[in-house]
């Protein structure tokens, strides 16, 4: 029998609950093996759990109802395509009203391709709060589950947790081995950075968006997504509340970064509506991503070896020593008319993603991927899979994170990012195109804030290495996006992070007659 033509065979994830001391109140492990951890070898603790600051109270209960055979550990084994679920309320207790956060304690996920989510529903409401999401892989210790909810004196609110591994229309062989395990904790809510900004601009969020494949049309909004800094506020649609005038020239936000700095991509010298056919929009109408196309190198926005030199290696191809010919336009462009201008202490050291990971031919679904990532080995990158292009363009989901900190591009941060840039200035990814609305592969939009007819635009995501040729995507005048080999001709608009400090002191409501500008 071919293993690696079976999808669902002893690829069984057993999930274990239970209680803990103080404010962490819920346990749960997964692993690829029947007796992971066995429930009798868990610590038994008490039902209940209280998390108090002051006068404040909340109080945690690990039981659906009063029958104890709901109460403290339970198991099962899951099979891709199977829940498992667990209920438990929260109380407040105290004299106040209190905001409380739901967050992940320590965390740790070795699940890869995105097939482990959770919900949360509200029980008392009837009333879903946190629709599917992927549960964050790798280690953390806070991660949000939900974020600034509203206990009311007296009141209980009673919650129900689904965890679930997804059946997929690939082979799944890839988490095998995999294990998760979590507690769930509350806490007093904080104000995050990015909040902070979402209230100074007078914004509010309408949550987490789950679908992306449709085009937005009509303004949706702003909605909520994780980034490498926490919770990022992204516009949606036909917006027309999120234009910036700075340094001399109109922009659009794209999103609130999680570190409290708005992204923002250039518009022009004059405000435009929605879909104006000018070529003022960008800085330059006909750039190359790069001149040379035929390696993996190039679909870097910085790469290695230098000259035309064969990359034998992912890791080489990977060196950030080489600009490529459309960053050498950017930063030009960025050096004159901000920098020069006396605009660059506005501008934050806010992370921009070439993503260059390369999951391999079981998530990409190409049949010709390597995974290899260098020389003229046949490659699919991490935003191929993500925007679905070899399985039908549906179900994309688009992500913020960076996979790779190398793919991370920072000046002088890092912590979170490379450190390779010269100056802070980029592109937008097609992972942010996507959340503004585009809808999946090959449709046509001309409603969404991006829609510009006048000239094709060059995003900062990796498509693919084949046919002798690097592909990166960019958006197209139809309002479609794509890919095109990296030595084709499209326009440039350069993206740009306001810092906090700055965002937050703009006068203005957003609008094309009162843009957000500097008081």
């Amino acid at each position: 029998m071919d293993i690696d033509n079976i999808k669902n065979s002893n690829n069984k994830t057993k999930l274990v609950t239970g209680t803990v001391l103080g404010v962490t109140v819920l346990l749960v492990v997964l692993a690829v093996s029947y007796a992971f951890l066995p429930t009798d070898n868990l610590p038994v603790e008490p039902v209940d759990a209280t998390a108090s600051t002051a006068e404040l109270k909340l109080r945690y209960t690990d039981c659906a109802n009063e029958d104890a055979s709901t109460c403290g550990d339970i198991a099962a084994e899951l099979a891709p395509g199977d829940s498992m679920t667990k209920v438990f309320s929260i109380s407040n207790v105290g004299t106040v009203d209190i905001n409380y956060d739901i967050y992940f304690r320590e965390l740790m996920s070795t699940f890869v391709n995105e097939e482990l989510v959770y919900k949360l529903e509200d029980l008392t409401s009837n009333e879903v709060i946190v629709e599917e999401t992927v549960v964050p892989n790798g280690t953390n210790d806070g991660a949000p589950l939900k974020n600034s909810l509203v206990a009311k004196v007296g009141t209980t609110v009673l919650y129900k947790l689904t965890i679930t591994y997804l059946d997929k229309d690939y082979n799944q062989i890839a988490n095998r081995n995999a294990e998760f395990s979590m507690k769930v904790g509350i806490r007093e809510h904080v104000t995050s950075p990015s909040e902070k900004t979402l209230t100074a601009l007078g914004l509010e969020s309408n949550g987490v968006r789950t679908e992306f494949d449709e085009p937005a049309t009509t303004d949706e909004g702003i909605f909520e997504m994780e980034d490498d800094y926490g919770t990022s506020y992204y516009y949606r649609g036909a917006v027309t509340n999120n234009y910036v005038k700075f340094a001399g020239f109109y922009w659009r936000i794209i999103r609130i970064n999680g570190d409290g700095s708005v992204r923002i991509i250039y518009d022009g010298t004059q405000a435009h509506a929605n879909g104006a056919n000018n070529t003022g929009r960008v800085i330059n109408t006909s750039t190359k991503y790069n001149i040379n196309y035929n390696d993996n190198k190039y679909v870097g926005w910085m790469y290695g070896p230098t000259g035309t030199a064969t990359s034998k290696s992912k890791e080489e191809a990977q060196t950030n020593t080489v600009d490529s010919t459309i960053k050498k336009v950017v930063d030009a462009w960025y050096k004159t008319n901000v920098e020069g201008a006396g605009y660059g202490d506005a501008v934050s050291d806010t992370l921009f993603c070439n993503d260059r990971s390369t999951p391999g031919i079981e998530v990409t679904g190409w049949s010709s991927d390597t995974g290899l990532g260098y020389g003229k080995n046949a490659t699919a990158y991490g935003a191929t899979a993500r925007m679905r292009m070899s399985f039908g363009y549906t179900g994309i989901t688009p992500l913020f994170k960076c996979p790779g900190k190398n793919d991370s591009f920072t000046v002088n941060d890092t912590n979170k990012g490379n450190g390779a840039l010269t100056y802070p200035v980029g592109l937008i990814t097609i992972d942010e195109i996507v959340a503004a609305g585009s809808g999946k592969k090959g449709t046509s939009n001309n409603k969404y804030y991006l829609y510009n007819p006048s000239a094709n635009i060059w995003s900062l995501s990796p498509d693919s290495f084949g046919a002798s040729y690097s592909y990166t995507f960019f958006l197209y005048t139809t309002g479609l996006f794509s890919s095109d080999p990296v030595n084709s001709d499209a326009a440039i608009t350069p993206v740009i992070n306001l810092s906090s400090e700055y965002a937050s002191a703009l006068i203005g409501d957003g609008t094309m007659e009162n843009p957000y500008q500097e008081a």
